[in-house]
Order: C-alpha cells, then sequence, then structure tokens
C-alpha cells in the first residue's frame, strides 16, 4: 500500500489516471497529448503508477496501451475510508431521526 500512497501522492500521476479513468486504454503518445511534461516525464509516471500496480500495461504488436487498475485504490478505500463513513453515516440516520421525533411533537 506504501507503493499506492507514494505513486498518489504526486499530482502528476494522478492526472495521468484521471486521463485513463476518462478514456481506458491509451498509448504512451495519447497521454503526452496535452501533457505539459516532456516524453520521458511521462514515461517516468507511468512506470510508477505501474510498480504500484495502479496502471497495466497491453502489449498489441508495436504499440503499449495503458489501462487504469482500480483494486489498489478500492483496497484503501476498504482499508482507510469506508471503516470512517460508517459511524459518520449512523450519526447522520440518528439525526435525522430525532428531527423527524421533534417534528411530529411540534
Amino acid at each position: 500500500m506504501d507503493e499506492v500512497f507514494r505513486a498518489l501522492a504526486d499530482e502528476s500521476r494522478r492526472k495521468l489516471l484521471d486521463r485513463l479513468y476518462a478514456k481506458n486504454g491509451q498509448t504512451l503518445g495519447e497521454l503526452c497529448e496535452g501533457a505539459r511534461m516532456s516524453r520521458q516525464a511521462v514515461t517516468k509516471h507511468l512506470n510508477i503508477l505501474e510498480e504500484a500496480n495502479l496502471v497495466a500495461v497491453v502489449r498489441r504488436g508495436r504499440e503499449k496501451f495503458h489501462y487504469l487498475n482500480p483494486v489498489p485504490i478500492a483496497e484503501i478505500h476498504a482499508r482507510w475510508i469506508q471503516k470512517y463513513e460508517r459511524p459518520a453515516l449512523d450519526a447522520l440516520v440518528q439525526l435525522k431521526q430525532s428531527l423527524e421525533k421533534e417534528h411530529e411533537q411540534t
């Protein structure tokens, strides 16, 4: 999980992931289009994302297609976010019920 957090810590890598989310299966050339960094920088960031298992690569002939792998992000959600959502949601349900009860009494 540490590799995933390190990979997500960089804004440029998050932008690459956002671009893959919007259109999955892009080549290096496609990912370089509109990017405000060199081809080498994009390659470096993609390698870090691959090492963190956030991007999967499929070769077709001479081309290499990059795909978003959402599993590590889902694991982070399950481990670090989801368990904190439940108490907040329970509190909102209790607040709603309390306000409704209060409203019925008036």
